[in-house]
């Protein structure tokens, strides 16, 4: 597994840098160089943030946690990220063909006793024509909806992006390559 750490407003040492190589390195057995983790390191007020993504082949795991000290915070995005494979457990199972690389994983995960998998449902399907636009525009747009998120094309490089509100209430902007 290929991992990079990065910390934005803070140095990572080399103490940290071991502890979650030794973290990743359960994902590590099982995924091997085709996984890459990219985990961010930053302060967060008076606590320590910590998000860390997984792409294996086409597919992301992400979790980001925030404790008073920053191995705390990994222990526990470590967590979350078993907790999310482990809850699509079955979906991935019945897929096995795109997640051929989880079945070894899988193998090893006991099931929690109380854990109750969701059923993913689209419950509503909508269209609407997508107009060019900056990316200020979209926002205003997405504000005047009451959106939290909001697709449109943009004017400069003729590319469907999308900008969304984030939980710190700034805005995101995605705009993907292809």
């Amino acid at each position: 597994m290929r991992i990079t750490i990065n910390g934005k407003g803070m140095r990572v040492g080399d103490q940290l840098k071991q502890r979650i190589r030794e973290k990743l390195s359960k994902f590590n057995r099982f995924f091997g160089d085709e996984a890459q983790a990219t985990v961010k390191v930053r302060p967060e007020r008076d606590q320590k943030c910590i998000e860390v993504t997984l792409k294996i082949n086409k597919h992301f795991y992400r979790a980001e946690c925030t404790a008073d000290d920053v191995f705390t915070a990994l222990d526990e995005a470590i967590e979350v990220l078993e907790g999310q494979i482990r809850k699509h457990k079955t979906k991935i199972e019945k897929k096995i063909h795109d997640y051929a690389y989880m079945k070894e994983y899988l193998k090893t995960q006991e099931p929690v006793p109380g854990e109750v998998e969701e059923e993913f449902r689209i419950i509503k399907r909508k269209s609407f024509n997508i107009e060019p636009m900056d990316a200020e525009e979209a926002i205003l747009q997405m504000e005047m909806l009451g959106h939290s998120f909001l697709l449109y094309l943009d004017m400069d490089s003729d590319k469907v992006c999308v900008v969304y509100k984030r939980k710190d209430g700034n805005y995101g902007l995605i705009e993907p390559n292809y």
